[in-house]
């Protein structure tokens, strides 16, 4: 796990001065080593921050070099098939001629690319990855990402300046950055809490797509500045293959199948030439990637999980549970809300540009306790999109169906009706309830969810409903001052996947967008603020193809999600300990806004403030924060999105 920078503009001269700012900024993301190329008669210039992991050694140093000096490379994340790719490179001729240098993964990856070309190794490649490619003979650039949209690249240009980067921060590095706020991306953060790729904060820069890669003809700047990125592998494609090839055999037989693909990707995913573990939350996902690290360790598997004392909030007791019956070797630590709290001013920082998943928190702490003992964990995430996890899976269908068979008069009728009921007195409702609801309504947070169900009662299609389910604010252009909201998946029909099923479709509208864009983003940014490695063993794309491959019924059966998955889990953890109601990496923000942080927020939504920015029109807004205040509704994901943004607003004064 590293970071990168890079400029290119052939009128400055020499730029590696810049490329050590832009390098500076990113330290966090690689501790151990870094370094710095440069062609001064090109006007190129790539740096990179080291956090070693594989090849501790001299011969893993980035920037890298390949050995006949035509290709140079920066490189961020693993290579997990690295030793097979090696051996095949070795058995068709194309390993470098004077021998390996050493035996990291940059230097298969760098003989594959300079021996297969791009897109074969690409497609070859297992892994978690970013990386910047030149070519020094065809003076041509290629950057790529990942398919699952692991790892990070930003890019763009400032005039006739290339500049990328792993983080915006590095790109910031450059003196010459105009750092225009993008309004119109500001509109997809409201919405989503995050801003998908393509789109970045900032006009004129923006994310690589997960899948993609784009080659630059440097040599051709207005050329370069138009060529469009271009997809090796698209996880649309992967589910039409897969439905159009289902599998056919037992239940038995597809637990078998899938224990065995998940134990050789947990198997790559734990070689490191570093301490490593797991985050364990007790929860079907962490626990079933616990459980098959430990199968295959000799020694006890090093786990961590955070605890809150706020009932609601805190699973560290199933973790610990999980974790004894294992026999790993399990850390936790009880935060306080001053604990929290305090990491509050770090996240404009952390997150480079705004970010409003409230989980990014107690990602951070955990990531934090990790890394006083190791380098890299291993994260559960992954699973609920696969295997049919979230709650909307399993009741979108079934409430639409219902919604569709109301009158309009009576949907808008029972919508008044929800929304009648504060969320605060629908939380004290299902809690002196709860002993007579059967257990798939025990939610977390009911007052919260039937007021969204109240704002898609009235809705007239089931992928606006979808949309309505997985939208903040339901019309962020009427907030944001001059924004227009931009064309992504979730409004492009043209891009939609073809499913045979309403929740197939859900799964693999969120796997391409809530997964890469706000979970990736998440787990990458809070590790790394930490500088430790997170992988995800879930994400392998020959997990995901699998999955595709499996069909509904084995995925959600009788009302509860992740059957197959959690099949797998049951051969190594007892039933008992595992079932429970589904909760959220969250952390209690609403009872916060109103008490701890309530002056923090005051300023930040200060109304004579918000006018003088002028990125919002203040008055929803303010009504908002003084009906969460008085405890007349639960605006905690609303405020928070818009709070993250003052909050990085601020940091950039």
């Amino acid at each position: 796990m590293c970071g990168f920078s890079g400029i290119f503009n052939v009128n400055t001269g020499s730029v590696s001065d810049i490329v050590a700012r832009m390098n500076a900024a990113i330290l966090h993301r690689g501790p151990d080593d870094g370094g710095i190329w440069e062609d001064q008669e090109v006007g190129l210039a790539l740096g990179h921050r080291r956090l070693s992991i594989v090849d501790l050694s001299a011969a893993g140093h980035q920037p890298m070099q390949s050995s006949v000096g035509r290709f140079i490379i920066v490189f961020n994340g693993e290579i997990y098939n690295h030793a097979e790719l090696r051996q095949q490179l070795e058995t068709e001729g194309l390993a470098p001629q004077q021998g390996w240098r050493g035996h990291s993964d940059t230097e298969v990856l760098l003989a594959g690319l300079a021996g297969w070309g791009i897109e074969k190794t690409l497609q070859a490649c297992v892994g978690m990855f970013a990386f910047a490619l030149w070519d020094k003979h065809e003076r041509k650039l290629t950057l790529a990402r990942d398919r699952m949209g692991e790892k990070p690249l930003y890019y763009g240009w400032q005039d006739d300046t290339l500049l990328l980067g792993s983080e915006l921060k590095a790109i910031k590095g450059f003196a010459g950055f105009r750092g225009e706020v993008d309004r119109n991306a500001l509109t997809l953060l409201l919405r989503h809490n995050c801003i998908p790729a393509p789109y970045s904060i900032y006009k004129g820069i923006g994310k690589l797509e997960p899948g993609h890669y784009v080659t630059l003809p440097l040599s051709d700047i207005p050329l370069a500045k138009v060529t469009p990125p271009q997809a090796y592998w698209r996880l649309n494609d992967a589910v039409k293959k897969g439905l159009a090839n289902p599998f056919s055999g037992t239940p038995t037989e597809a637990i078998d199948l899938l224990e065995a693909q998940l134990l050789a990707s947990v198997g790559q995913q734990m070689l490191a030439d570093v301490p490593l573990g797991a985050f364990l939350s007790g929860g079907v996902d962490s626990s079933t990637i616990v459980a098959l690290m430990q199968a295959q360790s000799m020694q006890p598997v090093r786990t961590f999980t955070i605890g809150f004392d706020e009932g609601g909030y805190d699973e560290a007791v199933h973790a610990k549970a999980v974790a004894k019956h294992l026999g790993t070797q399990h850390t936790e630590l009880y935060v306080s809300p001053q604990d929290a709290l305090a990491v509050i001013p770090q996240l404009p920082s952390m997150y480079c540009e705004p970010f409003s998943d409230s989980s990014q928190i107690p990602t951070f702490l955990v990531s934090q306790l990790a890394r006083q003992q190791l380098k890299v964990v291993l994260s559960g995430d992954g699973g609920d999109e696969l295997f049919g996890g979230y709650n909307r899976y399993l009741s979108a269908k079934n409430v639409w169906s219902k919604m569709q068979s109301l009158p309009p008069v009576a949907r808008k009728a029972a919508a008044g009706l929800l929304r009648s009921v504060s969320p605060s007195t629908w939380d004290r409702f299902f809690q002196v309830s709860k002993p007579l609801l059967p257990k798939r309504l025990h939610l977390s947070t009911p007052g919260e969810k039937a007021h969204k169900l109240a704002n898609v009662l009235t809705l007239a299609d089931g992928h606006q409903f979808y949309l309505q389910l997985n939208s903040h604010w339901s019309d962020p252009a009427s907030v944001v001052i001059g924004g227009e909201e931009p064309k992504t998946i979730f409004t492009d029909s043209g891009r939609w996947p073809e499913t045979d099923s309403f929740e197939h479709w859900m799964m693999a509208m969120d796997a391409q967008t809530y997964m890469s864009d706000d979970i990736m983003v998440k787990l990458d940014r809070a590790a790394m603020a930490a500088s430790i490695e997170g992988r995800v063993p879930m994400l392998d794309h020959r997990v995901v193809e699998l999955a595709w491959r499996m069909p509904l019924e084995l995925k959600i059966r009788n009302g509860q999600g992740k059957w197959l998955l959690r099949e797998v889990l049951y051969r190594h953890v007892p039933k008992a300990l595992i079932e429970r109601p589904k909760q959220g990496f969250g952390i209690p923000l609403g009872a916060w806004l109103r008490g701890p942080l309530r002056e923090w927020a005051e300023s930040l939504l200060n109304e004579a403030r918000l006018h003088q920015e002028g990125y919002f029109h203040p008055a929803s807004i303010r009504k908002m924060w003084q009906e969460h205040l008085e405890g007349r509704g639960n605006w905690q994901p609303h405020l928070w999105t818009i709070l993250m943004f003052q909050a990085w607003l601020e940091e950039q004064a």
